[in-house]
């Protein structure tokens, strides 16, 4: 039922022409304002009745089973890290890294094609270091292989990278190669003909990184969206709260990484002090103003797991 309100003002004769109306954004209100039993219909249907489309599926699992093979070593148990370094993400920041002419030279122009003089319009100030002290300048590959290794994980670690095209791959993804050398992408598990059918969608390549992430030993986000947040809790759903992520906190990276003459011995204390202190196992419960997505506990998963141990034990 829609209001007569929110329909004051909209061509009706639209509406009876297409037969339905889309509110947009709306679903987030929801989070907050829904009673209980909605709030677990929601989180049921996010987590239990949506499905991947089965070509999605079908080499998402393929993938899956790849990448736990290459992991024999760790019993088929890897890492999946979550890197948003792809050039609008870069340009959509307004970070500056080796600040060099050719970086902005395709910032700038990045900028352009994206979003057409948003950035450059009379009055916008634009603060590149106050962005990366606040945490806000996506990581480099270099950073998050410091960061994976000052937190313990060595060069047989088995990782699979979700991400899109790596903004200057050739030379920004040379250290953390070096670094991590069994390192993995859907690029590298599948096929050019496997990946054919999905290569023009960043919506459809993203769900092959989703279901691969999913059932990774170790989730590592490095940027927030929807992508980190609704895996994080589709893993808590689906592991009983036992889904192991790390979240680093990007505004304490910024000030470590940019002073390293500390040594390499009091950067691994700080990086193992912030991997303790990540959400690294357990049921997380919702507080009032987080996503039921991110947190489906107690709204939605403790429910469903009450009520399936009340079932199993009434079973003679």
């Amino acid at each position: 039922m829609v209001s007569h309100q929110v329909l004051q003002g909209y061509n009706t004769s639209m509406l009876l022409e297409e037969k339905f109306i889309r509110i947009s954004p709306f679903a987030n209100r929801l989070s907050f304002d829904a009673p209980p039993a909605v709030q677990r219909l929601r989180c049921l249907a996010n987590y239990e009745a949506l499905r991947f489309s089965n070509p999605i599926a079908s080499l998402g699992e393929s993938l899956v089973s790849r990448m736990k093979e290459r992991s024999t070593s760790s019993n088929g148990k890897y890492v999946a890290v979550h890197l948003r370094y792809e050039e609008d993400m870069v340009a959509f920041s307004c970070c500056v890294y080796d600040g060099g002419k050719q970086e902005k030279d395709d910032m700038d122009a990045a900028r352009e094609r994206g979003w057409k003089g948003k950035f450059t319009r009379p009055g916008r100030k634009i603060q590149p270091g106050l962005l990366r002290t606040n945490g806000k300048c996506p990581l480099t590959p270099l950073e998050v292989g410091l960061m994976l290794r000052g937190m313990g994980f060595d060069n047989t670690t088995s990782i699979y990278l979700a991400s899109g095209k790596i903004y200057n791959s050739e030379k920004n993804m040379i250290p953390l190669l070096e670094m991590f050398p069994l390192l993995q992408t859907k690029e590298t598990l599948a096929t050019a003909e496997e990946l054919a059918p999905f290569k023009n969608y960043s919506s459809r390549m993203a769900a092959i990184d989703y279901m691969v992430c999913l059932h990774s030993e170790v989730f590592v986000t490095t940027q927030g969206g929807n992508f980190p947040h609704f895996l994080m809790g589709h893993r808590r759903y689906l592991y009983g709260g036992h889904s192991k992520t790390i979240r680093p906190d990007k505004r304490k990276l910024a000030v470590i990484f940019d002073n390293l003459n500390a040594g390499w011995k009091s950067f691994k204390r700080s990086m193992l002090n912030m991997r303790s202190h990540s959400d690294s196992k357990g049921i997380m419960l919702k507080r009032i103003n987080d996503s039921i997505y991110t947190y489906p506990c107690p709204d939605c998963m403790c429910h469903v797991r009450k009520t399936e141990n009340n079932q199993t034990s009434s079973v003679p």
